[in-house]
């Protein structure tokens, strides 16, 4: 192959959005290249934009803190991230609703995680005052899904 084409060919290359290519001709040459790719960010934001941000955070936070603080009776939490089902299935009743009695060790829903059904029992005994999570949502570890009074 000549020098010409060669140097085309690296140029095509640099310029397209390939990072490596193997190439085989019938009379054997073989032509390899890889293009090594940095990124480095750099991001320059008005002081007004991150100041924005700081203050949703803030007010995320603090809105957290009241809902917990407001909430009255003891809390359930997920044990890890998956989805949370109230019934064992579709077409089946749910495990609790509000106002239902509940006793420590009865199931109170399913978070699903990784394909397997993982059944949440109860860790006090009470009366269901809330549901927090609604069917089907997805939860992550320490999501507050019951409040037992």
């Amino acid at each position: 192959m000549e020098y010409e084409k060669i140097k085309q060919l690296m140029e095509d290359m640099g310029n397209s959005k390939l990072t490596d290519i193997d190439i085989e001709f019938p009379d054997g040459t073989k032509i390899s290249m890889k293009k090594q790719t940095n990124v480095e960010a750099n991001i320059n934001c008005p002081q007004n934009v991150t100041k924005s941000i700081e203050t949703k955070t803030t007010n995320e936070e603090i809105t957290t803190q009241i809902n917990t603080e407001e909430i009255q009776g003891n809390i359930v939490k997920s044990p890890m991230v998956g989805t949370f089902y109230i019934k064992p299935s579709p077409t089946s009743e749910p495990y609790v609703q509000i106002g239902k009695e509940v006793t420590k060790g009865e199931t109170l829903c399913i978070i699903e995680a990784m394909k397997l059904m993982n059944e949440i029992e109860s860790e006090f005994s009470g009366k269901i005052t809330e549901i927090l999570v609604k069917d089907g949502d997805t939860v992550e570890y320490g999501t507050s899904l019951f409040v037992i009074k």
